[in-house]
């Protein structure tokens, strides 16, 4: 759980603005450090290249985590950590991103069906262009998904909550964005943020 909350905590954001541009993405844009600050301020080949990194740095710990043998509780609370670290990053004085790409990384290492969430998810960015809202009803929806199967014996619990968890770091991480999209203030995609 240590390692994996360390290895969430790696800011490629926050590095990937320092290496190309020499900015501190908590500085700049909407302060987070994930995939979708750094599509705003750094473009759509740096966004795509920390998304990349990102969702592997949630999966590859959980996967590490059973190839290792550990037990579907102990799995759980790897996929947990890693999130925490990448949402408060002590490399980077607690700060983070909103867990997103993470936290997608982690739950589909858990439970690969929370993929069908994806294509809703799209939809909905596609339709609004928030991507704040995508992200919040896909996390909603991949929680309602997990406690399905965990209900109906096609899923562990440790996982179903594990998900669960996951869920409400990113609501949690997404407090400014609901009050935004409650206002009509809300960010759409597309539009850029000045430096």
């Amino acid at each position: 759980m240590i390692l994996a909350f360390f290895v969430g905590a790696i800011p490629w954001g926050y590095l990937a603005g320092k290496a190309t541009r020499g900015i501190d993405l908590r500085n700049v844009g909407s302060g987070g450090t994930g995939a979708t600050n750094v599509l705003r301020t750094l473009g759509a080949k740096a966004s795509v290249v920390v998304a990349i990194l990102d969702i592997l740095k949630g999966l590859l710990p959980v996967v590490s985590a059973r190839i290792a043998g550990f037990d579907t509780t102990w799995t759980a609370a790897v996929s947990v950590a890693t999130v925490v670290g990448h949402c408060w990053s002590p490399f980077i004085g607690f700060k983070g991103g909103k867990g997103v790409a993470t936290g997608a990384g982690a739950a589909v290492a858990l439970f690969p069906q929370v993929l069908l969430v994806l294509p809703v998810m799209a939809l909905i960015v596609r339709a609004t262009r928030f991507v704040s809202l995508g992200s919040l009803v896909a996390a909603w929806l991949a929680s309602i998904l997990a406690v399905v199967f965990a209900a109906t014996g096609q899923l562990d619990w440790p996982s179903a909550l594990g998900i669960l968890a996951i869920s409400a770091i990113i609501t949690l991480r997404h407090e400014g964005n609901i009050r935004r999209l409650l206002a009509g203030t809300e960010r759409r995609f597309g539009e850029s943020i000045p430096l």
